[in-house]
């Protein structure tokens, strides 16, 4: 069995760490996820639907939940472990996928939670098994590039994963961040644009 501690966690840690458990058991076993809110619960229990796993929850207090998820073969893309750095997105024959980011934050809610939402599903981009083929940063989502940045560990590994990324630099030259670009290149609208029009793909968080 293994245990994992997302107590604390915001979405989609919780559901990242349970995954990566689940690879780390090499095939069959249990792992067990404690958590905080009943959010986390749905979305642990979705997952291990989606996945074909028995999975069971139990309440301990308003603020600890049990998730209890018995992996018995499921999908084998879980039971075996994908290591990121070997996973090249030119070396699989996928869509060219291209993700769009044109803010520093997530949707028109309140702005801390929206930055929240933008660093989350940075993270949750960096633990998926084949990256995107190319990110695309112009406007004030450059500011997620630059010092400062909350997310330049886990841009660091889509980078080592394969996934090439792009900073818009009139927007880096525009917000005065033109010598603090942290990862990735500069590049220009004209090549955004060419690597839009050549995309198969294309995800706008």
């Amino acid at each position: 069995m293994i245990k994992v501690n997302a107590i604390g966690d915001a979405c989609p840690i919780p559901v990242v760490k349970t995954k990566n458990a689940i690879r780390e058991l090499g095939g069959s076993g249990v792992v067990e996820v404690s958590v905080d809110n009943e959010i986390a619960v749905q979305n642990l229990l979705k997952m291990a639907k989606q996945k074909e796993y028995e999975a069971s929850f139990e309440k301990k207090s308003n603020t600890e939940y049990i998730v209890t998820i018995n992996v018995n073969g499921g999908e084998a893309s879980e039971a075996k472990p994908v290591t990121k750095t070997a996973v090249k997105s030119d070396e699989i024959k996928l869509k060219e996928t291209i993700v769009v980011i044109d803010s520093d934050k997530m949707g028109d809610g309140d702005e801390e939670f929206s930055k929240t939402l933008l660093k989350g599903f940075i993270y949750a981009l960096s633990s998926q098994d084949i990256p995107p083929a190319k990110i695309l940063f112009y406007n004030t989502g450059v500011r997620i590039t630059t010092e400062g940045s909350a997310s330049i560990e886990d841009l660091k590994v889509l980078e080592k994963a394969g996934a090439k990324i792009y900073s818009c630099g009139a927007c880096l030259n525009n917000y005065g961040l033109s010598e603090k670009l942290l990862v990735g290149e500069v590049t220009n609208m004209y090549d955004i644009v060419s690597y839009l029009m050549e995309a198969d793909l294309v995800i706008r968080p």
